[in-house]
């Protein structure tokens, strides 16, 4: 409410004022020794303010029930507007006493909230402290007296506090701001305070006030997915509550689809228009559009399992495929002609039909004053319509491609020798990290501020070896990066303490928009500059946390992007041009996003691009731990199967799989790819198809844990005794969805491949039958000695339309089917006629066989182009429009675009430009 510096009179009573910072708020008069201080010398609660008077010369008195302290301003206008303010807050204190519990503890009733109190010693005091445990806060008192007075010294808020036991009697309560070293009289009396400290953590973290709030519909007191009890999770765009289990699989849609809140934890989240929002939302009136016809058989209950939860989701709320369709639906025009006109009434259930049927929140009103819905809803005063369209703008989340820089210089390592390890005494406090040479010395040997750090770097155990102090063995180490581009390594006796101490040194040097980080068990985290996105114009901070494989980014504004997963980027390169400061970007290329991360100091920056190198590349002999395309299929197992598809003779070579190729080079080409995947480009005349086809054979015979599991193979295998073909198919089915997400999709991408091959067994001999004989003992991993094997593949081919479209209903099974089929004979009619074009001539290097679609994309607007290097995009819009026999008009304008996979973005291309 009102701060400034004041002159106060010591409590003696002496003539000598001391200068303090005094700031004012709602419930406490408080002064300290600096404005930048976060804890202050003393505070005062504004409902213990009996009165407010001048006592001339500039100076003001405040008078509590038992206590008067003493103020002095510059001058007498600074005076009066303090005394007036005082007087404001004060009364209306006291207005509301009898309405109100302040948190303060200002009323002895308050008394009731504390959870502990009692005597503590704190490392930097001479006597005992009078400390209290209340609610999320621990407050410190001089005496008990004074906390009967409620004049205390200061208070921490526990949002921010992390305990840690010291030794047998000492804790640690440790702030971004400092630390606070207690020690109390006996052990048994510790274990009670860290306790009562825990416990207060947890009510800061959580916040049920929002959740008893939006628990006060009746429907909202049920998951709107499951019908759990009590649920504390919500999608704050699609206006459900839902349970824990329900919320993990929303947050596996995306915040494109669903963004996912905590009612306790996420309090910045619910401002009072969102929480009004759901309260008139309710449950119930979402459901009424989205679970308007689910059939009982795929309903889901509070003991259904994580799968049949998945399922029913995705089918919810990503596919639709229950919801209640708006009459306007597929109507683009009138859609968002009937939003613009929704969002100025206060009907929410309409808005929300609209825009869940395709309107577009960002649709042109045709208003200069209002262009889009938002500002109409604003004009009109409907505040929830604001919410409700704020919360469903377009997500930009990071699912893009990383560019990483490389320095051609070496990366700079810091190994240090056993010898070279110094013991030190470290303490981090007040925002300072500082080392002495023992415990007992009180100059340190030197100091890290926390503001100064740039990165913190968890190094996996014996990273440096395992080295000795006098105190026995240490095997943990970590590493802090400073902006003066130093680096400083710790060595502890355990990777726990290593954490320990990471942990709170992170709560320190991270900021309060990116906390959400803290929680994460990272490996690297630290603080960059990057571009991505529609921003390309200008880098902006933002906060990394490496974890794995999985980079996790937290902007200047506190948004939390969608986690990069560096083993699906397209691309990992180095980066173009570097301006005047930078350390280059590495440019990382993912399905629908280029990021250019950049650093500003040499050393972490070199640190950053190892690390995001290695996390991206593959770091195992199982499937989940190759690098991966979007689909979740191997990069090794596309680029092969890929190339064998498109290249001349592939499918039709003859005894392909059958035949093998030269040993040395399918090693080689092995290695190449499991070791880095994205660089590899694979070429006729370069690489034979032979060779190919047999370094794709050995990756899975090779393959740790086989593509079908050590825990479901023998089922498999099992699966085969099976005589009745529609029971067999259905144990097929049954035994696919239990396999790992990545298997399931590689094992559809392999049939789907060798279905293609065994259509041209005309030309390559190599028939259903061949290719089981080929590839089970492979797949299996049984050298020959189980014919079963083979059985299953051979199955698998040829129900291959019937088994991996599980997830159909089954009645609309034959369409599906139906359309399946057709899509695979053009696609591999239009491979054959490509054959035959080129049987009668060179072909030419480079060509491409890509899926165009006329206008939109639908089966039957689909064509197979053979696209050669030097085709324009003038030449395939009128090889397109020559196909369909489509005439060109006077006035027709016809243009070609590039679209990302998932059709987030698309791009025009120039008439003039190459399709490639």
């Amino acid at each position: 409410i009102r701060a400034g510096w004041l002159d106060k009179n010591p409590p003696q009573g002496s003539y000598i004022y001391q200068k303090r910072w005094v700031k004012l708020d709602a419930d406490y008069l408080r002064y300290f020794d600096s404005e930048k201080d976060t804890y202050s010398k003393r505070l005062i609660p504004v409902s213990s303010i009996s009165r407010v008077s001048s006592i001339g010369d500039q100076k003001f008195e405040v008078v509590t029930n038992n206590r008067n302290f003493v103020f002095r301003a510059e001058n007498d206008a600074d005076r009066n507007e303090w005394i007036w303010t005082l007087q404001q807050i004060a009364e209306e204190q006291k207005s509301k006493a009898p309405e109100r519990m302040p948190m303060s503890l200002a009323t002895d009733s308050a008394a009731e909230l504390v959870d502990k109190s009692g005597f503590l010693e704190l490392r930097g005091f001479k006597h005992k402290l009078f400390v209290v445990v209340a609610g999320d806060k621990v407050f410190l008192y001089k005496n008990a007296e004074d906390y009967r007075l409620r004049i205390g010294i200061t208070y921490i808020e526990m949002n921010v506090g992390n305990v840690k036991e010291v030794d047998r009697r000492g804790f640690d309560l440790t702030t971004p701001y400092r630390i606070f070293s207690f020690s109390a009289d006996s052990e048994q009396e510790k274990e009670e305070w860290v306790e009562a400290m825990q416990q207060s953590i947890t009510e800061a973290l959580s916040n049920s006030e929002v959740a008893k709030r939006i628990w006060a519909v009746e429907s909202n007191r049920f998951c709107a997915d499951c019908g759990s009890p009590k649920p504390d999770w919500a999608s704050i765009n699609l206006c459900v509550v839902i349970c824990k289990r329900c919320a993990g699989e929303h947050r596996g849609l995306g915040p494109g689809i669903t963004k996912v809140r905590s009612l306790k934890m996420d309090r910045k989240v619910w401002t009072e228009e969102l929480i009004q929002l759901f309260q008139q939302f309710g449950n119930m009136m979402a459901n009424q559009f989205w679970a308007a016809n689910v059939p009982p058989s795929e309903a889901i209950s509070p003991t259904s399992g994580s799968q049949e939860r998945r399922r029913f989701i995705i089918a919810k709320y990503r596919e639709g495929k229950y919801r209640h369709y708006h009459p306007l639906f597929g109507n683009q025009e009138e859609l968002d002609r009937a939003l613009c006109a929704a969002v100025t009434t206060s009907d929410l259930a309409e808005t929300q039909a609209l825009l869940f049927c395709g309107a577009s929140v960002a649709c042109d009103t045709g208003d200069p004053q209002c262009p889009t819905p938002l500002a109409l809803a604003e004009r009109s005063g409907q505040r929830l319509q604001m919410e409700f369209l704020l919360h469903n703008k377009t997500s930009g989340g990071f699912g893009g491609c990383c560019r990483v820089v490389q320095s051609s210089e070496r990366l700079l390592s810091a190994l240090l020798c056993c010898a070279e390890f110094s013991r030190r005494w470290c303490t981090l406090q007040d925002g300072v990290l500082s080392y002495y040479e023992n415990d007992r010395n009180t100059v340190p040997n030197g100091e890290i501020r926390v503001e100064e750090i740039v990165c913190l770097v968890n190094n996996p155990l014996h990273a440096h070896g395992a080295w000795h102090s006098c105190s026995g063995p240490h095997e943990g180490t970590f590493e802090v990066y400073t902006e003066a581009d130093r680096l400083y390594l710790f060595g502890v006796e355990s990777p726990d303490s290593a954490r320990e101490w990471l942990k709170s040194i992170a709560k320190s040097f991270v900021q309060p928009r990116a906390e959400e980080l803290l929680a994460l068990d990272f490996e690297r985290l630290g603080r960059l500059h990057y571009k991505g996105g529609l921003t390309l114009e200008r880098a902006q901070e933002g906060w990394f946390a490496l974890v794995g494989s999985t980079l996790h980014v937290c902007s200047e504004d506190g948004h939390r992007q969608e986690p990069l997963q560096l083993r699906k980027l397209q691309e990992l390169c180095e980066g173009g041009g570097k301006t005047v400061g930078e350390r280059g970007a590495p440019k990382a290329k993912y399905p629908s996003l280029t990021l250019y991360i950049q650093g500003e100091r040499k050393l972490d920056f070199l640190g950053w691009v190892h690390a995001i190198q290695k996390a991206a590349g593959s770091s195992g002999d199982t499937l989940s731990e190759q690098q991966m395309t979007e689909s979740d299929v191997p990069l090794l197992v596309d680029r092969c199967i890929d190339y064998i598809t498109q290249c001349g003779m592939g499918l039709t070579s003859e005894g392909i799989y059958r035949k093998s190729g030269q040993n040395s080079k399918t090693t080689s080409l092995l290695e190449m790819l499991q070791r880095d995947a994205r660089r590899v480009r694979l070429k006729e005349g370069e690489h034979q198809v032979d060779d190919v086809a047999n370094t794709l054979k050995r990756f899975f015979r090779d393959l740790g844990d086989g593509l079908f599991t050590r825990q479901w193979a023998p089922d498999w295998l099992w699966a085969t005794a099976l005589e009745d073909e529609e029971s067999k198919v259905g144990k097929y089915r049954q035994l696919l969805a239990a396999l790992p997400p990545v298997n399931r999709a590689t094992l559809k991408a392999l049939i789907n491949h060798l279905f293609r091959v065994q259509c041209f067994s005309g030309e390559n001999q190599m028939n259903t039958h061949n290719l089981a004989i080929v590839f089970g003992p492979t797949l299996f991993q049984t050298d020959g000695k189980d014919y079963k094997a083979g059985r299953v593949v051979e199955d698998l081919i040829s129900h291959y339309v019937e088994i991996f479209d599980v997830a159909m209903m089954a009645s609309l099974l034959w369409q599906v089917n139906d359309q399946e089929m057709k899509k695979q004979q053009n696609e591999i009619t239009a491979i054959m006629k490509m054959r035959e074009a080129s049987s009668s001539g060179t072909q030419q290097a480079g060509d491409f066989i890509c899926t165009v679609y006329l206008e939109e994309k639908k089966t039957e607007t689909e064509q197979h182009v053979k696209i050669p290097a030097t085709m324009t995009a003038e030449e395939l819009t009128f090889e397109i429009l020559d196909r369909r026999k489509i005439a060109m008009k006077e006035k027709d304008y016809w243009s070609c675009f590039e679209v990302n996979e998932r059709e987030e973005a698309e791009r025009p291309l120039h008439y003039s430009e190459k399709v490639l």
